[in-house]
C-alpha cells in the first residue's frame, strides 16, 4: 500500500423539496460513470472550502444560487486508492434552500426521487452509500 496515498476530495448536495425528493442528476454518457444518477456536486479547488465548492458547483451545474449557510452537513463516504486511482471522499450537505430552478446542464438529465426509489436506481457505489445513509 502506498505510504501517503492520493486523495481526491468532492463534495455534494441533497436537495429535498417539501414533499421529500431529492434531486439527483444522471452523468453524460461519455464521462466517468456515465449514465448513472448521483448527487450534483464536484471536486474541491485547491484553496476553496467544501461549502463554497459546493455553492460553486450546484450554480455551474443546476444554475440554483445558494448561500453557503444553507448547507448541513449530512453524511460521507469513501473510496481507498487502488489500482493508481485515487482515493476519494464525498461529503454530503443537505441543501436546506436555494434560489431558482434547478436546470440540467447539456447532456446531463436530473429528476426527483424518494429515498427508497432513490435507492434502487443504478448509482456509483459511493452515492448508493450516501442515499442509505440519509435513508438511517
Amino acid at each position: 500500500m502506498e505510504k501517503n496515498p492520493t486523495w481526491m476530495a468532492v463534495v455534494a448536495g441533497a436537495m429535498q423539496r417539501d414533499d421529500g425528493r431529492f434531486l439527483l442528476q444522471r452523468r453524460p454518457l461519455e464521462k466517468h460513470h456515465g449514465g448513472l444518477w448521483e448527487f450534483p456536486g464536484g471536486k474541491i479547488e485547491v484553496g476553496e472550502s467544501p461549502r463554497n465548492a459546493l455553492v460553486r458547483e450546484l450554480n455551474e451545474e443546476l444554475t440554483v444560487t445558494i448561500d453557503p449557510q444553507d448547507l448541513v452537513a449530512q453524511a460521507f463516504a469513501e473510496e481507498m486508492p487502488a489500482g493508481g486511482r485515487p482515493g476519494i471522499v464525498i461529503l454530503l450537505y443537505t441543501v436546506i434552500a436555494w434560489q431558482g430552478f434547478p436546470v440540467a446542464e447539456p447532456g446531463a438529465e436530473i429528476g426527483w426521487f424518494g429515498l427508497a426509489e432513490a435507492d434502487r436506481l443504478a448509482l456509483p457505489p459511493l452515492d448508493k452509500a450516501l442515499v442509505r445513509s440519509l435513508c438511517e
